[in-house]
């Protein structure tokens, strides 16, 4: 039994190590190719800046002298091309060919190029790079070098040895102490093992007793169990919220898309069918909305990407889209928000689903004659988006459960809605780093805050992702734009 188990003990520890070692030999790779390629590339920047000039000018002057002395010093073979693709300068290792067509190409796209990711001790291929030669925004040309694969290969390898060998150490050493610790070790690893069946399985209720073998299984068993706790409540969670958010918003979603539809034959004016058009444009928005957000729930411990938003558009889209309901019911819905343009970094719809919410929520309770305003700002290092309103408010007790689940006021439960509204708006909020906070408006209604951080880049550059399209002629700075 115990050789037995030993054995099994270093098939794990092999299994450990090769996890372990295999991502690490391919970080080492990429390492010494991202070494080399940042070398390559700064050469070939500097080379860039000096054939600006030989360019603009129509003579190579000393710059195929510059890439002979660096070609007889590094063997790496460099080239100048203009625009048209014709080698204006080159050293003498220099060649055309070795993939170094898609390099010029991007190149003189105006984008840097490198490859391969990374070089593996099996692949003979060079590192190529290029960089673009710019002169005031237009492209030159480019400066292409061809770095031999060779003395990279042989440094992955002698990392990959040294890997290989450590990994052989500590399987002889695995071999040396299993015996002796076979015994004690046995226990606690079985209990780990069908604990962990158990769960696969479907039984979350099975867990280890964190009071046998070593401490260090100890502490293993105890993060264990603490992690299936985790799991186990993110799964309930999402499981009802799944359930939930199907019953209570895909069925109704469906029925309204089918009810709008069979209005459409009966419409005679221009007016009134664009009017539904706009509205079967919006059901579709809205049933992308509940995809996006069952997705969300789906992945709600998971890193969430974030995408940079113009909030104050953004902001102007929601009050123009909501601005028939409003007038409907006789409510001033205005936004105020400055002229230039207020970026905010969110998940995807997250302004846009919160400002639905809390403008649905305000519009709803403000009643005849109300008003709305929705006010876009920076603040503290990040945007502010205030929706305000002249309702009755909540109470303080109110404002602590409003963000739960399906929760309704006790003088709300005779108006349409399902209670998610504010929970959305929060989970949303959660998932992009911000904060919403709501409080009594003076001296009556209800304020509503969200705050959401600043991109890390000015979104101002080009190719800066922008998720919120400008509606058309938004009225801003606090002037009414509808009753």
């Amino acid at each position: 039994m115990r050789r037995r188990l030993v054995i099994s003990y270093l098939l794990l520890m092999v299994l450990v190590l090769f996890a372990l070692e295999t991502p690490l030999a391919v970080t080492l790779a990429s390492r010494e190719t991202d070494r080399v390629r940042a070398d390559r590339l700064a050469d070939a920047t500097r080379f860039a800046s000096l054939a600006g000039p030989a360019l603009r000018g129509g003579s190579p002057g000393p710059l195929g002298g510059e890439l002979a002395a660096y070609d007889d010093l590094y063997r790496i073979g460099a080239a100048v091309v203009d625009r048209d693709r014709r080698t204006v300068a080159a050293s003498g290792r220099w060649d055309p060919g070795g993939g170094t067509g898609p390099a010029v190409d991007t190149a003189l796209s105006g984008q840097q190029f490198s490859g391969p990711e990374s070089i593996w001790p099996w692949e003979d291929g060079p590192l190529v790079t290029a960089v673009p030669i710019n002169d005031g925004g237009e492209v030159l040309g480019a400066v292409v070098t061809t770095t031999p694969a060779g003395p990279v290969r042989r440094t992955v390898t002698v990392w990959w040895l040294m890997l290989a060998g450590i990994g052989l150490l500590a399987v002889l050493a695995c071999v040396s102490t299993a015996f002796g610790l076979a015994g004690w070790v046995l226990r606690p690893v079985t209990e780990l093992d069908v604990a962990t069946h158990e769960i696969a399985e479907g039984r979350r209720t099975a867990r280890v007793r964190p009071r046998l073998g070593p401490p260090e299984l100890r502490r293993l068993a105890t993060s264990f169990n603490d992690m299936v706790d985790a799991v186990s409540d993110v799964m309930d969670r999402q499981r009802a919220f799944v359930a939930h958010a199907s019953h209570q918003l895909r069925n109704p979603l469906t029925a309204l898309r089918l009810r709008v539809e069979e209005l459409g034959p009966s419409l005679t004016d221009p007016d009134g069918r664009a009017e539904h058009r706009l509205a079967l444009e919006e059901t579709d928005r809205l049933a992308t909305v509940l995809d996006a957000l069952l997705t969300l729930a789906r992945a709600e411990r998971e890193e969430n990407q974030r995408v940079t938003v113009d909030a104050g558009a953004a902001a102007a889209s929601r009050v123009v889209a909501w601005l028939p309901l409003a007038r409907h019911r006789a409510v001033t819905l205005r936004l105020d928000a400055g002229e230039s343009p207020a970026y905010a970094r969110t998940v995807p719809t997250a302004i846009d689903q919160a400002l639905d919410a809390l403008i649905d929520n305000a519009v709803k309770f403000s009643g005849a004659g109300g008003e709305v305003t929705v006010t876009v700002r920076p603040a503290d290092g990040g945007t502010e988006l205030t929706v305000r309103d002249t309702g009755p408010g909540m109470t303080a007790s109110q404002l602590g459960q409003a963000t739960e689940r399906f929760w309704r006021a006790p003088d709300a439960q005779n108006v349409d809605g399902a209670g998610l509204g504010l929970t959305i708006a929060a989970v949303l909020v959660d998932a992009s780093d911000g904060r919403l906070t709501m409080r009594q408006g003076e001296p009556r209604g209800l304020v509503a805050e969200l705050w959401f951080p600043a991109p890390p880049d000015d979104p101002g550059t080009p190719g800066a992702p922008h998720a919120a399209d400008e509606p058309a002629a938004p009225q801003r700075h606090g002037e009414p734009v509808g009753r």
